[in-house]
């Protein structure tokens, strides 16, 4: 009975998010082998040695842990799970509400066999359908506090988002209407048109071009970032549809310039592409060895034409190279805009306190938060909004 639990466990730890896989049920049913089950807090400790991969897994495992292991039966639990599913900017610092867990554990759907163990009778069936208000409330909700579902929603609405930088207005003109914003008469143009129909008078206008400007992503694929740089890989993607200069470049422990997969119309063809291109996924942080390789290699290519930079990271660096400072300090020297996406500002209670966050804030030309639809939507007009000051300590 204990390794059909064990097993179960295990589903709804994978069906959480969690890399479960058989290799770690074997090892999770050896060790709680050998520690017996005399003890509640051994057994917790056992099946975290075992099944988790990081750190960051932790707080995840121990809600399902005492969810699972407390009461046979988990349905009631789900009420009280399910009911809240959105976190604000305004949320104070604590660690976020994890609903997919509570997806991972509600009742399994009718063309699904039930677990072992799991009540026949009393069985509970969630629907959900997404309308508009689901779409509003969605654009208010936190990226890590999402379920699988409206996870998979918000990632078709971030691509529809528009684009965070104004165009630029370019020497060159071009045609346009007569009552046009900024049109003026085109004399040379006019007297062509006169020469060529001497019986009419019709004036020609012309206006300044505006073309989107190069947007230059920096995107963090570390542990702690990781649902946030799956969504924004969409959103990326969507602006790489309509602007046709954008690059994105992923940074884990290794900087990959994966701007060629944004090529493909179909999103999921262009993630799939990405995920072969980078191999340090969830990985760790080397801030300063990227933005340092960023700088030799691809800024010169990359930062012409008033290219704007999007950082988009945590700051949480765990890289022994240092020099980040002046690593930052370099790229905003280049880049006509340094703009910080960070999604840990989305607390009311945060701190540059990290070495890392301290040192790249005094290079950075916009602090701004990333952590839902909304944000994003805001980016534009966070854009042009005259930047405030930015807190050192």
């Amino acid at each position: 009975m204990i390794a059909a639990n064990i097993v179960h466990f295990a589903r709804v730890l994978r069906g959480a998010g969690m890399a479960i896989g058989p290799d770690r049920v074997l090892a999770a049913l050896a060790a709680v082998e050998l520690v017996g089950m005399d003890r509640r807090d051994d057994v917790r400790a056992a099946l975290s040695a075992v099944m988790l991969e990081r750190h960051e897994q932790q707080a995840l495992f121990d809600a399902a842990f005492d969810t699972f292991w407390r009461d046979p039966k988990l349905l009631e639990q789900m009420l009280y799970l399910l009911l809240p599913k959105i976190t604000g900017r305004g949320d104070k610092l604590r660690p976020p509400r994890v609903n997919r867990l509570a997806e991972a554990l509600a009742a399994p759907r009718r063309d699904e066999p039930p677990p072992p163990g799991a009540p026949g009778e009393d069985e509970i069936q969630f629907e959900t359908q997404f309308t508009f208000s689901d779409r509003e409330r969605l654009s208010q909700a936190d990226f890590e506090t999402m379920t699988t579902a409206e996870f998979e929603l918000a990632k078709k609405l971030a691509e529809e988002l528009p684009l965070p930088i104004d165009p630029v207005r370019r020497r060159r003109h071009e045609a346009a209407p007569r009552f046009a914003q900024g049109a003026r008469i085109d004399l040379r143009a006019t007297m062509q048109r006169m020469a060529r129909q001497p019986h009419t008078l019709e004036p020609c206008f012309t206006r300044p071009r505006e073309e989107p400007p190069a947007i230059v992503v920096l995107l963090d694929i570390s542990g702690s970032m990781d649902r946030y740089s799956r969504l924004m890989l969409h959103y990326v993607h969507g602006l790489a549809r309509r602007a046709l200069r954008v690059h994105l470049l992923t940074f884990g422990t290794r900087l990959t310039n994966i701007s060629r997969c944004l090529r493909e119309r179909d999103p999921d063809i262009a993630l799939r592409l990405a995920d072969e291109q980078v191999h340090d996924w969830k990985g760790g942080t080397r801030i300063a060895t990227a933005l340092h390789e960023f700088n030799r290699v691809w800024a010169k290519r990359l930062l012409g034409s008033n290219a704007a930079v999007l950082l988009v990271s945590d700051g949480l660096d765990r890289d022994d190279h240092g020099g980040l400072g002046a690593a930052a300090a370099q790229l905003q020297r280049m880049a006509h805009q340094l703009v910080w996406l960070n999604p840990l500002l989305r607390y009311e209670g945060f701190e540059p306190r990290a070495a890392g966050v301290r040192a790249i804030l005094p290079h950075v030309d916009r602090f701004l938060p990333v952590h839902n639809l909304a944000s994003l939507a805001d980016l534009a007009r966070a854009l042009r909004a005259p930047a405030a000051p930015i807190p050192l300590h």
